[in-house]
């Protein structure tokens, strides 16, 4: 069996499992990784993979992607933040919210949370501001992803929901409504039928204050190389990122092990995340549910699927780099 093979079949057995029980499946994932190199197990290196040792500020940035838990995660943020006595921010809720911004607005929202005092936590959707490019002291990324599909359909029917237009026309009462046949229209339909809102074409660029189809977007950066849809440049851009900055990207569908590696990587801010969460499941789990989406069948999603293959592979490499971060705390010379 591959490396690559190993480790998505480890991956795979990972979700969901309780802490207890990885030692063992540890073991298994050793005896099956023939072609592991030899050094593997050397590169594990909790301290290395965490890159909060290169923060400049006790400041979390948490710049967080639409559709993948992010209002729940927030909210446990401010939970925390009572708890572990640091102060929690967010960005205020626009008219159009912007993600992509010109190097101007860029340096003003660096120094903007440069400013604050630490420890603290700014929440914000926007894609990933390199604060060093702008001689601001480097603060602690985070992030969340989800499965790039179920994200894209989630997305679909949450501007589509009665309640985000209840929510917007309060805020801003002279937008105005969309077109009831667009709000009544399936995702099914839009995929089958071709419309251009679900037509996911290679290079494509969507005009306007940003691309909410994918979340690499949101790694990638400000860039125009980050515009063009499902393109190796862009996914380059975003995998670095991820690499060079993030303390942590977590993953939706691996809450268990995501909450543990913040814990155990961003201390000062997560100690206490999983008790938390878990003590009060209910309560987060209901937070921003849309009941107006309907299922959709894996046929069109498979489709969907065969034009989101950047996507995937960025998902996959941000589930796997959360494994590693795992792998590391068990290991005996990082406990």
């Amino acid at each position: 069996m591959s490396y690559l093979e190993t480790f998505e079949w480890f991956s795979r057995d990972l979700e969901g499992m309780s802490l207890k029980d990885i030692p063992q499946l540890l073991v298994r994932f050793y005896s099956k990784s023939e072609s592991l190199p030899q050094n593997y197990a050397d590169k594990l290196d909790a301290r290395a993979l965490n890159n909060t040792r290169h923060a400049m500020t006790d400041v979390v940035f948490f710049n967080r992607v639409p559709k993948v838990g992010s209002q729940t995660f927030m909210e446990l943020l401010r939970r925390l933040s009572l708890r572990n006595a640091f102060d929690f921010h967010r960005d205020h809720i626009q008219r159009v919210e912007t993600i992509r911004l010109a190097p101007a607005d860029q340096m003003n929202l660096a120094s903007m949370v440069s400013a604050y005092t630490p420890p603290a936590v700014y929440v914000k959707h926007v894609c990933f501001v390199n604060f060093t490019q702008f001689n601001m002291p480097e603060p602690i990324y985070v992030n969340l992803v989800r499965d790039p599909v179920e994200r894209v359909i989630s997305w679909y029917y949450y501007v589509r929901a009665p309640w985000y237009y209840v929510e917007r026309k309060q805020a801003f009462p002279d937008i105005p409504l969309p077109d009831p046949a667009w709000l009544k229209k399936d995702f099914e339909t839009c995929v089958l039928r071709g419309d251009r809102e679900c037509r996911y074409l290679e290079g494509e660029t969507h005009e306007g204050i940003g691309d909410h189809r994918r979340q690499s977007l949101f790694f990638c950066g400000h860039s125009d190389f980050c515009t063009p849809f499902n393109t190796v440049g862009a996914l380059e851009r975003a995998k670095r990122a991820v690499d060079q900055h993030y303390a942590v990207v977590g993953i939706l569908e691996d809450l268990n092990s995501t909450l543990t590696v913040l814990e155990h990587y961003v201390p000062r801010f997560f100690r206490g995340a999983s008790r938390v969460y878990w003590d009060e499941v209910d309560r987060f789990t209901r937070i921003n549910r849309n009941l107006f989406k309907p299922p959709v069948s894996e046929e069109v999603k498979d489709i969907v699927r065969a034009n989101f293959t950047r996507e995937v592979e960025f998902y996959n490499f941000c589930r796997q780099r959360l494994h590693r971060q795992l792998l590391a705390l068990r290991l005996p010379d990082t406990k």
